[in-house]
Parts: structure tokens; C-alpha cells; sequence
């Protein structure tokens, strides 16, 4: 075990009582964060989770646990480098020099887009991608272009192919090119083209993000935070952690001097003048326990299937409307890392189709154990096809589709074992994250505030109820804002300045 943060005060001399005694509701990272954070005011915490281990959705899979084989990331699996609250944490948990970059989508230029003429290698994508994006405008209006703006027009137009979800990407399509064209109108592009023979894509849509803010600030409507997350995703800023992300979680619980306490299903929550009762699963049957005060960190998408009293209209009509998509991942344990001599390094690569993504992790560990391919990633409803085929169909659909970018698939022995996370259907999540993807800024501030609305001693915390969603900066965005909340409420209800609590979780590691 890491030595704790200095930060933490000690306790006491002497008989300790808690300033409050808060009862949180899930183990992932919201709310093991809000449990370390709680303890480290003074108050008393116990943390119940439906699971067996802790977590949430940032899950690493071992293939072969105990042994220094390959893994994967069926959770969360990228930090953007500007998620300064989840460094923050990574360094105090002893996690800093673990950080490695991870090399993301359209990043290897050896790895593979799909295009109207088949699979080609990211260097040699352009000249299909440019075609296919002349072909849908006017010709007029195509002519009217300068051809680098035709090389972002392009390159955008299948980061959006790569990244939104069937649904979502259907309502963007038409006039998708022209709005995407109007935002650099007057951008001289040349600066961004990367010389022949540089590594990724040929334009730096990173770069040019950065300097030109208003490219961000002129999407509205649909595509607004869908371009923030077209950047986070595709950037050159985006870090990995080695070892596995469940390092996070893991190392919070460590920290936790209360009881957390694991395959505690939570069936019904009452909001009561001066307590909250939860009731749990017990054996074949249900206790209640009376709670001073409760965090709920458990998702929407599952809090609004359980027995809900005392919550006002407003706050119901909130958790049964927040939206939820759903993710599916199936990985695959290879024999050995195949597509090195195929000269991907990593990266991924956009393999439409049913798989959609295509992931490479470095190898780690014995490489003679190994190695992980992340054969599919979908979202959305390209994640809901896959789960209505059942896991049977679904392996052999990816597989099959996998095997015609990587026909060494196909060898007798290449593939191990396989693994899956069906992240829509799954008990506890019910989806992959919450989205608000296009709604402006207003709109999504404003949802953002009702879904972290208290209720009574309930309180209320996860990524749905950030300025992050689907991301662990919004997880841990969320815990934070609920703990001022909770530190600052006094009896009968009247909150309190919660500047002192937001002194010490926001001091720097």
C-alpha cells in the first residue's frame, strides 16, 4: 500500500466523532471520491456497492490474472491531459509516473479508415476521403474551395463517421460538409498540413483547434460538445495509465478508513424529513437502513428502475429523462501483436461496419503471454446492434469483420480467448454514460444543475451530474461539488458557505 497523502488531516487524540455521518451510494469513482473527500473534512462514510469489486465503469480486464499477461479496458480507458482534477488525483494516489500516452484513433498512419473504396492505411486515405467529400457537395461549391479546406472538410466528416453513434450520426449528416467548411471560412489551413511522411493524418486538427477557439465556440446545436469530444478523442493529448485504469479506484478504496462494503444492491430510496432510508438487498429478501445523510452516485438509467419516494416532480421527471447511450467492447487475447509487422504500432483504427473501432494496446507485460486487441468499440445504437445479435452472434460477428482489415485472424491459434462488456444491458449501469450531446451551452448547464439537485439528505453525484459527462473528470467533478454540499448543509436543511471544503479538495497535489 502507497503511504497516504500528506494532505489528509489526522484525526484527533482521544474518543473521534464524526461531524456527520454520510452514507454513498456506489463504488466508482464519484463515489469512492467523495468518501476519501469526506473523511478528510471529518465527517464519517460508508460506502455500499451492488458489485463485488469496486469501480464502476472503469474496468480492466487481465486475461490471465496473477500472471503478467495482457489486458484491456472494457471501461474508460483515455485521459485528456486537460482533465486536471483526474491528474490531480492519479498523482496524490502515488499513480503520476504511470501516465503514458495513449495513442488514439487516426494517430498511426499505418492503421486502417474505411472509405467508399475499401480499407486504406490512414497515409494513404486522402486522395478517397477528398473524392467522396467533393462528390456530396454542389460542384460549383466544391470548386469554391481551396483544397485544404477540402483535406479538413474531409478528415472531419469521418472523425464523425468514426465517433458518433448511428442515430446520432444519421440527424448530422445533411449539410454536415457545409457547416464544418463555414467554421475555418478565412483560416489559412496551409500551416496545418503535415509534411509528407509525418506520422497520423496529414492535417493537425489539434493545433488548429487550439489556435483558433472559435472554431469551437461557432458550433451550435447538434454539434456542440460533440466537437469537444471529436478533439478529446482524436487529439495528440490523450494519456493512458500502464498497469491498468482500475489503479484509480483501487488505490481510493485503500484511502477510505470506513467500510466499503460490496454486493449491496440498493432496491429503494426514501427521502425523509431528517433521514433517508435505503433499502438493500438482503439474501432472498430486503432490509431498510436509516441513513443521516446519502450520496447517490448510482446512474439514472438504473436509479429510475428502483422504488423512488419523497423526490419532488421536478427531480423525478429529471432522472427518468436523462439520456443514457450505451458502449459495447469485445476484446480479443491474440497469440502475439500480429499487426506490429503489419507496421501498427498503436493506435486504431476506424473499421466501420458492425466493429466500427479497432484498438491496438501496447504491449505490457510478457509479450510471450500475449497481447490484447480491442477488436470493436461502438456506441449508441451501432452498440445496441451488436446486443440484440446475443454474445454467440456478436463474437463471431467481430470476428468475422476483424479479420477482413486482419486476416491473421484467421490462423489456427491466433486468438486465445475473448472477452466482452455489454455495457447497455448491464445491471448496474444500464449504459455507457450520459450525453448531451447537441444541446448548447445554456441548455446543458441547466440540465447539468438538475440532475445534481438535493433533495432532503439525499445528495447526488456521478459523470450525469457534471460538466464532463462521460468522462472520470466529470465523475470526479460531481464528487467534489456534492461534497461542499453535503459539509456545508445544516440541520433542517439550510446550506452553508462551502468555501472551506472547496479550499482544501481543490489544493494541489
Amino acid at each position: 500500500m502507497s503511504p497516504e497523502p500528506t494532505a489528509t488531516p489526522a484525526r484527533p487524540p482521544g474518543p473521534w466523532q464524526p461531524r456527520k455521518q454520510v452514507t454513498v451510494l456506489g463504488a466508482g469513482v464519484a463515489g469512492l471520491v467523495a468518501a476519501y473527500e469526506l473523511e478528510r473534512l471529518g465527517h464519517g462514510v460508508e460506502v455500499l456497492e451492488g458489485h463485488l469489486r469496486v469501480g464502476g465503469r472503469v474496468h480492466t480486464h487481465r486475461f490471465l490474472p496473477g500472471r503478467p499477461g495482457p489486458s484491456v479496458e472494457l471501461g474508460a480507458m483515455r485521459i485528456p491531459t486537460g482533465h486536471q482534477r483526474t491528474l490531480r488525483y492519479l498523482r496524490k494516489l502515488g499513480l503520476g509516473d504511470r501516465l503514458r500516452e495513449f495513442t488514439t484513433l487516426f494517430q498511426d498512419d499505418a492503421a486502417y479508415v474505411q472509405t467508399a473504396r475499401g480499407h486504406r492505411r490512414i497515409r494513404e486515405a486522402t486522395p478517397a476521403l477528398v473524392a467522396e467529400l467533393r462528390a456530396r457537395l454542389p460542384a460549383a461549391e466544391a470548386a469554391a474551395h481551396p483544397p485544404e479546406a477540402l483535406l479538413f472538410g474531409a478528415w472531419m466528416a469521418v472523425r464523425v463517421e468514426a465517433l458518433a453513434p448511428g442515430d446520432f450520426r444519421d440527424g448530422l449528416r445533411p449539410g454536415l460538409e457545409r457547416e464544418l467548411l463555414d467554421l475555418v471560412a478565412g483560416i489559412d489551413l496551409t500551416r496545418y498540413l503535415r509534411r509528407p511522411g509525418s506520422a497520423g493524418e496529414p492535417i493537425d486538427l489539434a493545433a488548429l483547434f487550439a489556435d483558433h477557439p472559435q472554431i469551437r465556440a461557432g458550433c451550435r446545436g447538434r454539434l456542440h460538445r460533440f466537437v469537444d469530444d471529436i478533439v478529446n478523442e482524436t487529439g495528440s493529448t490523450l494519456l493512458r495509465l500502464a498497469g491498468g485504469l482500475d489503479q484509480l479506484p483501487l488505490r481510493l478504496r485503500e484511502r477510505i478508513r470506513g467500510p466499503v462494503r460490496l454486493g449491496q444492491e440498493v432496491l429503494g430510496i426514501e427521502v425523509r424529513r431528517d433521514q433517508v432510508a435505503v433499502r438493500v438487498r438482503q439474501g432472498f429478501g430486503s432490509t431498510t437502513r436509516a441513513c443521516n445523510y446519502v450520496l447517490c452516485t448510482i446512474p439514472f438509467s438504473v436509479l429510475r428502475g428502483l422504488e423512488l419516494h419523497g423526490l419532488d416532480r421536478e427531480k423525478l421527471a429529471a432522472v427518468h429523462g436523462q439520456r443514457y447511450w450505451a458502449a459495447t467492447k469485445v476484446a480479443l487475447h491474440c497469440r502475439e501483436a500480429f499487426w506490429e509487422r503489419d507496421g501498427i504500432r498503436g493506435g486504431a483504427s476506424f473499421t466501420g461496419g458492425l466493429i466500427r473501432q479497432t484498438y491496438y494496446p501496447p504491449v505490457e507485460g510478457d509479450p510471450g503471454l500475449g497481447a490484447a486487441l480491442l477488436a470493436s468499440y461502438t456506441i449508441g445504437a451501432d452498440a445496441d446492434r451488436l446486443t440484440r445479435l446475443g454474445r454467440g452472434p456478436r463474437l463471431a460477428a467481430v470476428l468475422a469483420e476483424a479479420a477482413v482489415v486482419h486476416p491473421e485472424l484467421r490462423r489456427p491459434g491466433m486468438v486465445l480467448g475473448v472477452v466482452d462488456r455489454v455495457w447497455g444491458t448491464e445491471p448496474g449501469a444500464q449504459g455507457a454514460a450520459a450525453v448531451r450531446w447537441g444541446k448548447d451551452a445554456d441548455a446543458c448547464e441547466e440540465e447539468r444543475q438538475l440532475m445534481a439537485r438535493p433533495q432532503g439528505r439525499l445528495f447526488f453525484a456521478g459523470e450525469h451530474c457534471s460538466g464532463h459527462p462521460a468522462w472520470i473528470e466529470g465523475a470526479i467533478e460531481s464528487a467534489q461539488q456534492a461534497v461542499r454540499l453535503i459539509d456545508g448543509h445544516q440541520r433542517g436543511g439550510a446550506p452553508v458557505d462551502g468555501a472551506r471544503a472547496a479550499t482544501v479538495i481543490e489544493e494541489p497535489a
